[in-house]
């Protein structure tokens, strides 16, 4: 656009030029050379536009390349970005559907661990089998602790009282043999704990558990509890967290009776951990006994290493009598070879003077 403003410029000063020219010169001169300056101007703006079109299109085709190849480069950025987006969005709902997948199996092992935990109320409503699941239950604890192991515990002990307790521990001293019992107050508990019933009941319910708690207690200190044979304490073991939770939280005299009675009340999660606290005692004993054993062997083995010691110093000594010896022979054994040089060399000389004489 500004060139084209340009060349109209030029065409005004020229036509003023003309106009002066045609004021002062003949007429005939002035219409020739106004021919052939028209002439020459409309050939230099056919060149000039000529070279401007090739110019303009030249320019117009490298501008067109490079967008094109701007716009290929644009598309292929983009189907990089759509692909691994896409591959990324097809992980993630490949993962949704997995989980969605484990989360229906939990769900079907949780209705099906429902239904296992409204038998195992059915079957726990009997008396009896609520007594073989807590020893099951106190058996499994103790031989996940110390394993299958009759000089630590034992199953269904006998006492001198012709009594038998589901399990006994032999601790260390000054603990002894500790007498573990289990129990299962379950009835009036449930009724205690059931908010749908009548206020008037649970709390007849919750007199009911107290005492059978009191029963249990007294039972185990009568049957387990023997001066000379058994520790002085015994342990009441309940089967069942919740129980233990609500007598901690809710019921603090029957812990104080339990405690002035010397029978400790435990549940799995606290009796695990009474007996790993034996089981590293009895261990630290082992190791303690191994390690006076090991101090008494190294002991022997440092007279005996005195007594090496001194045979080694009197052998040194001697080697170093001997050495000494043999270098004092070797001494003499070089003055002795160098009196046998010396004669050999006298005789030789003796010999030449005599030779020469003759």
């Amino acid at each position: 656009m500004e060139i084209y403003i340009v060349i109209g410029l030029l065409v005004v000063v020229i036509i003023l030029l003309i106009v002066l020219l045609v004021k002062k010169n003949n007429n005939e001169e002035i219409t020739l050379k106004l021919g052939k300056f028209e002439t020459d101007i409309t050939k230099a703006l056919g060149d000039f536009k000529y070279d401007f079109s090739k110019d303009i299109e030249k320019d117009f085709k490298e501008t067109n390349e490079v967008i094109e190849k701007r716009l290929m480069y644009l598309n292929e950025k983009v189907n990089e970005r759509l692909d691994a987006n896409f591959e990324k969005t097809n992980k993630t709902f490949t993962s949704i559907l997995e989980r969605i997948s484990k989360i229906d199996e939990a769900q079907k092992k949780i209705d099906g661990l429902s239904n296992d935990i409204i038998s195992l109320q059915s079957v726990l409503t009997d008396k009896k089998t609520r007594g073989i699941f807590g020893e099951t239950n106190l058996q499994y604890i103790l031989n996940s602790v110390f394993g299958v192991n009759d000089k630590i515990y034992r199953l269904q002990y006998t006492m001198s009282n012709e009594t038998i307790a589901d399990a006994v521990v032999f601790a260390p001293e000054p603990l002894g043999t500790i007498a573990i019992d289990s129990k299962f107050p379950l009835e009036h508990y449930q009724i205690m704990t059931d908010r749908s019933r009548e206020k008037s009941e649970r709390d007849a319910a919750s007199k009911a558990f107290k005492a059978d708690v009191k029963k249990h207690i007294d039972a185990i200190r009568e049957k387990y509890i023997i001066p000379g044979e058994t520790a002085m304490e015994a342990i009441m073991f309940l089967p069942a967290e919740a129980i233990f939770a609500e007598i901690n939280a809710y019921h603090p005299d029957l812990i104080e009776y339990s405690y002035k009675s010397k029978v400790w009340i435990a549940s799995p999660t606290t009796l695990m951990s009474t007996l790993t606290i034996i089981s590293m005692i009895l261990k630290n004993m082992e190791r303690d006994k191994y390690a006076k054993v090991i101090h008494e062997e190294l002991n022997k083995l440092g007279i005996e290493f005195s007594r090496y010691k001194e045979r080694w110093d009197k052998l040194s000594r001697s080697i170093n009598t001997v050495s000494k010896d043999v270098e004092e022979i070797h001494t003499t054994t070089d003055k002795i070879s160098k009196r046998f040089a010396s004669i050999s060399n006298v005789t030789i000389e003796t010999k030449d003077k005599n030779e020469d004489s003759k």
